[in-house]
């Protein structure tokens, strides 16, 4: 009776693993569908510590990389985004996903990276200068970074520029002691103004962030607002969004929920808009400024970037990757000044003296 009663729990546990083998399986197939490549972790160590924060972000980023690539591919349907898997000796890798010379976007880039390893002198010089206290041990900082990261450049001046990023920070400190936190935005770069198309920006951006709290989006519009400042032309790169960084308060669970609501914006926030103006007719001299306003863009993300500069810093990382975010073209023209009262000159008023969108 033993033995048979044996036998009985021993075939019970054989079909409950292979049932749940054949669920995993399900849901790695599932996973694969829904991503544009395999995880940079692996879909079994994800799941593993599947209540990891860490890992939770991973996942989080990946939906977010598919979501955005997938509605983009939507509205350029002759296009198709080239997927690029890359790995980093000293630790991780990423998923880059750029689709070029589409009929709507001119060039689109939606970059994923999960990377581990020390973090590099310079890097930790600069994240001192933002008043990290960072203890090393014996000069060396593990550190882990993951997030997405995404620029549009549209091929018609009617339709925005528009960035996105959301990252996840961890470093462990001489004692063992985990130091972590987020970061990231969302802002748009009209070529012209469309007060329409900057309220409901805005808008989706302030619903979004009210979820949590509603002192969050007029502070991390007025941050994105200082941030994104050309400060050798005294104007913005464009007419801002959110932007928030080092943010490890008030708890990791919260903040993490923070930012799944501002990835989530993403997709309503912009492509309204971009389906709005797509076929909008433009001139020759429309398309000229667009590139002057391109010129701008490069000088920014090459210049002031604190993301960018971190990329070029940290051993190993990918140039393509960090420099996707430029524009497929631009144009510097010298002295180049528009016509007072023109569109031009309206959309330098806005740039020069940001304005409240939602009130």
């Amino acid at each position: 009776g033993a033995l048979g009663g044996l036998g009985l729990a021993l075939g019970l546990w054989r079909r409950h693993t292979a049932l749940a083998a054949s669920r995993e399986d399900e849901e790695d197939k599932e996973l694969r569908q829904r991503f544009m490549a395999p995880p940079v972790s692996g879909l079994r160590e994800l799941r593993r510590r599947r209540r990891e924060l860490r890992s939770r972000m991973e996942l989080l980023i990946m939906e977010t990389q598919a979501e955005v690539c997938r509605a983009l591919a939507a509205l350029d349907p002759g296009a198709s985004f080239s997927v690029d898997t890359w790995e980093r000796k000293e630790g991780g890798g990423g998923i880059s996903c750029v689709l070029q010379d589409g009929e709507v976007f001119e060039k689109a880039g939606v970059n994923v990276s999960v990377v581990s390893g020390l973090l590099s002198e310079e890097a930790a010089r600069q994240m001192r200068s933002r008043g990290k206290s960072l203890k090393a041990k014996d000069g060396k900082l593990p550190f882990c970074a993951m997030g997405v990261s995404s620029v549009i450049h549209p091929k018609n001046p009617h339709v925005p520029t528009m960035h996105f990023n959301y990252r996840y920070f961890e470093i462990e400190e001489a004692d063992g002691t985990k130091q972590w936190w987020f970061g990231g935005g969302t802002d748009l770069t009209p070529t012209y103004l469309n007060e329409e198309d900057a309220v409901h920006f805005h808008k989706t951006l302030k619903e979004a962030c009210d979820k949590h709290d509603l002192k969050l989006y007029p502070k991390y519009k007025k941050w994105c607002d200082d941030y994104f400042y050309i400060k050798h032309r005294g104007e913005r790169r464009g007419i801002g969004g959110i932007f928030f960084d080092d943010v490890d308060s008030p708890s990791k669970e919260e903040v993490f929920q923070f930012v799944k609501s501002c990835a989530k914006a993403v997709v309503p926030c912009y492509i309204p808009i971009v389906k709005k103006h797509c076929h909008d007719s433009f001139t020759p001299e429309e398309k000229l400024w667009q590139q002057l306003r391109r010129g701008r863009y490069v000088e920014f993300n090459l210049v002031y970037d604190r993301g960018t500069k971190f990329g070029l810093l940290t051993p190993g990382s990918r140039i393509e990757s960090i420099l996707m975010s430029l524009p497929l073209t631009a144009r510097w023209e010298y002295m180049h000044t528009p016509p007072e009262s023109s569109k031009e000159a309206e959309i330098l008023e806005v740039l020069r003296n940001p304005k409240d969108w939602v009130h």
